[in-house]
């Protein structure tokens, strides 16, 4: 380009300065040092004019160029920028939602085994099945599992269960790596006419409630022997069980509704599950056709929905056993809330009341370990209180008695789940 504007500057001065000669010649010589002059003045002029022309097509080449590239990209930088700050601040906050447990176990124990007594290798003294069954140790977890490992077994607890309407039901599982089809857990009435030791069938009893922990999700059934009353039927694929991990499972049965929570979440929930004439009374779980052997542990029946209110204020002395740790732990576990939540409610309705909460343990352990677990379960659940629901920490004093004040017996494990709880006495 720089060669072209001087070609061009140069052929320009030559024609001018040709041009000039002839015409300088018939001048005098005053005339021709002025026509000289107005030469020179001329040629520069044009050498000036070729050179900004020049300057004015390389711009516009460039701009046109810039104006590609930006145009590929969509927006000049600036432009993409405010366009960003723009849609970042028209950007609408997305939907969330958050959910509590909102269950609160009774201060009854009705049922619970955990296979302590069992030795590990035998089949469970208190069940019964068709197929294997044996208890193991496994890396997981502590404590004794129940293998269900049984080609299209069911396992029958031998002893009735009296339910009541309202009660809630929870248990620990394991399942293996296959886990196809799930597990199925069964609560039924016993036909009092045909009582049977191991019950295979497809549908126990007078009627009951089919649970399915399955790898996907969950599914619930509630029948009775009657050809012209349908199945009532619930499903839900919210935190299914992970394999070759603890589960905590929990149910809440109260009078037609079912509800069942896991690792955080209410998972299903049915307000018409149950068919009101049955009675339940048997606890069964079968893997007919599940081609899976999951690990289960740590059952227990309770009941549900004590007047926390009443035992609280009135008698003066409320036993919990909804204040959840893991075996050896102090951390107050999530599923303590609705318990927790309604003991702050009855704290903030009544704010001249003073409480003091007691840890007690079972006898298994040291009893100095036992004493200072005690403490500290007693002294993290009047911070949860004062943490998530600004309870005055100055109305709570806190205690721990370890295995001195046991409640029933220490030999078996019903007994030792009526040990483990947390006490509020009102003072």
């Amino acid at each position: 380009m720089k060669k072209i504007v001087l070609l061009i500057t140069i052929m320009t001065f030559a024609a001018i300065q040709v041009n000039g000669q002839g015409w300088v010649k018939g001048l005098g010589q005053k005339a021709k040092e002025v026509a000289k002059q107005a030469v020179e003045n001329k040629v520069e002029q044009k050498a000036e004019e070729a050179v900004n022309k020049t300057l004015d097509k390389t711009e516009e080449a460039l701009k046109k160029k810039k104006g590609e590239i930006t145009g590929k990209e969509g927006k000049s930088t600036s432009e993409r920028e405010d366009q960003e700050n723009t849609k970042s601040t028209q950007q609408k906050e997305r939907l969330t939602s958050t959910t509590k447990y909102d269950f609160i176990p009774g201060d009854q124990i009705l049922f619970y085994e955990d296979f302590s007594q069992d030795a590990i290798g035998d089949f469970p003294a208190l069940w019964t099945s068709n197929g294997s069954g044996e208890v193991k140790s496994v890396n997981k977890a502590p404590g004794k599992w129940f293998h269900l490992n049984g080609q299209d077994a069911v396992y029958c607890f031998t002893k009735p269960v009296k339910f009541p309407d309202n009660f809630i039901i929870e248990f620990d599982i394991i399942p293996d790596a296959e886990f196809q089809y799930g597990i199925q857990l069964s609560l039924y009435q016993e036909n009092p006419e045909n009582p049977l030791e191991v019950n295979d069938d497809l549908y126990p009893g007078l009627g009951g409630l089919h649970i399915e922990v399955l790898k996907e999700g969950w599914e619930t059934k509630g029948y009775v022997d009657n050809p012209d009353k349908p199945g009532l039927e619930a499903q839900g694929n919210v935190n299914p069980v992970i394999a070759e991990e603890p589960n905590h499972v929990i149910i809440w049965v109260q009078k037609r509704r079912v509800r069942i929570y896991h690792q955080g979440a209410k998972v299903l929930d049915s307000p018409t599950n149950l068919y009101q004439e049955i009675k339940m009374d048997r606890v069964r779980f079968s893997g007919w056709d599940r081609h899976s052997a999951p690990y289960i542990s740590n059952l227990k029946i309770t009941t549900a929905s004590p007047d926390m209110r009443s035992k609280l204020l009135t008698e003066g002395k409320l036993v919990s056993y909804g204040i959840y740790f893991d075996s050896g732990k102090d951390v107050v576990k999530q599923e303590s809330y609705a318990s927790a939540k309604e003991i702050a409610a009855v704290l903030t309705e009544n704010p001249d009341v003073r409480i003091k909460i007691v840890g007690h343990t079972d006898s298994d352990g040291q009893d100095a370990l036992n004493l200072d677990l005690s403490k500290r379960r007693a002294a993290n659940v009047k911070a949860y209180l004062t943490k998530e629901f600004s309870i005055d920490a100055s109305r709570i004093e806190t205690d721990g008695l370890g295995e001195t004040q046991p409640i029933s017996d220490n030999n078996n494990p019903e007994g030792k789940a009526k040990n483990r709880r947390v006490e509020f006495i009102k003072l």
